[in-house]
């Protein structure tokens, strides 16, 4: 009885004392050949009162007088993977990890769930936006949206394009109860192309129709990660392709962590998941009055690469371009970030269109 008690004890404490070592919830700064702090850089995790809750940010940039570039995400933060898919956004940009109201450093066990409105979150990121402004001395920043991000970020875009220089949109939502029925019905085929019975049975008693079921959801992150058009076209887990990324990160700490992954349970696919499904963005936001650009991964079915191909179309905007990239799913950043940087440098801080896919 010692033995097995001894044995549960050395497998409980080696991974605590592991994740403990690897926590310690501090941004390293960037640093040059020298091994010095690079002068002009930011590296920082800040907390600030927004709309009466504290919310907090990862602030990067190898040059703080670059241009702010703020990111929305989508269902969860996901500045962690850019541990593992290095972005390096933060040679051109000071770029802004805000994780949302009700999200890993923002999450608080006590917000009502009736406030995670649009309103309110098209609101938050007002105010952080200003606050960024008003921090770094820009009148106008960049907005850039992933995913669940999108259908906030370009809300906000259209209310106050004079916050704006321009919108980017990474897997950018559209009629998304249409990409899930479009989804559904491409697995569908895939699975019974591939012989998988056991997949198939397991979707055909959850299809998703006028509404999407709970064993649907249930299903989904596995159903497109095992055939690569889930997060990235490579990962295969959510386990080992998210959530173990999350637990390695050192720039959170363990509570942090685990606050993460409870503001992740907490809202599901997405805090604002109902009013997305019964939203059409092509109906809703029609026009910007600032520079509007797409990129999408061509094997994304997380958010229909197709549907945001319409949508992009139909936009109204100064100047657009939509940006095809040949090799990802849902995460072009993460996936194709040197062609993504390309597009930033030549297209999106010029104000042209110059590199986007031919009509």
């Amino acid at each position: 009885m010692l033995v097995i008690l001894s044995v549960l004890l050395v497998c409980i404490f080696i991974p605590a004392g592991i994740l403990l070592i690897m926590s310690p919830g501090k941004s390293e700064p960037y640093r040059d050949k020298n091994g010095k702090v690079l002068k002009g850089s930011i590296s920082e995790k800040v907390f600030v009162k927004i709309n009466g809750l504290e919310q907090g940010m990862f602030i990067k940039s190898k040059d703080s007088n670059n241009h702010v570039l703020l990111y929305l995400h989508g269902g969860i933060p996901d500045y962690f993977l850019s541990k593992q898919y290095p972005t390096r956004l933060e040679d051109h940009f000071t770029v802004v990890w805000w994780d949302q109201r009700g999200a890993g450093l923002s999450y608080n066990a006590n917000i009502p769930e009736e406030s995670l409105t649009l309103e309110q979150m098209i609101s938050d990121t007002r105010e952080v936006t200003n606050y960024l402004r008003k921090r770094f001395g820009q009148d106008k920043i960049y907005l850039m949206g992933r995913s669940g991000g999108t259908f906030i970020g370009v809300h906000v875009a259209a209310q106050t394009p004079e916050l704006y220089h321009a919108y980017i949109g990474i897997a950018q939502m559209s009629d998304h109860l249409k990409s899930e029925r479009l989804a559904y019905e491409y697995m569908l085929k895939e699975y019974r192309d591939a012989g998988n019975r056991k997949m198939v049975q397991k979707l055909e008693a959850a299809p998703v129709t006028d509404a999407i079921p709970y064993a649907y959801l249930k299903l989904r992150d596995e159903a497109m990660h095992t055939i690569g058009v889930g997060t990235t076209r490579e990962m295969r887990s959510i386990i080992s392709g998210i959530f173990l990324p999350s637990l390695r990160c050192r720039d959170y700490t363990i509570a942090e962590k685990i606050n993460l992954w409870r503001g992740k349970a907490r809202a599901g696919v997405h805090p604002l998941w109902n009013t997305i499904l019964a939203t059409d963005l092509a109906e809703q936001v029609p026009e910007l009055d600032i520079p509007a650009y797409f990129f999408h991964g061509i094997y994304d079915h997380t958010v229909s690469y197709h549907l945001a191909k319409n949508y992009f179309d139909k936009l109204k905007a100064p100047v657009k371009g939509f940006y095809t990239f040949e090799k990802s799913a849902h995460s072009p950043m993460f996936e194709e970030p040197e062609r993504m940087l390309e597009i930033l440098q030549k297209d999106v801080l010029a104000g042209k269109n110059e590199l986007a896919d031919s009509k």
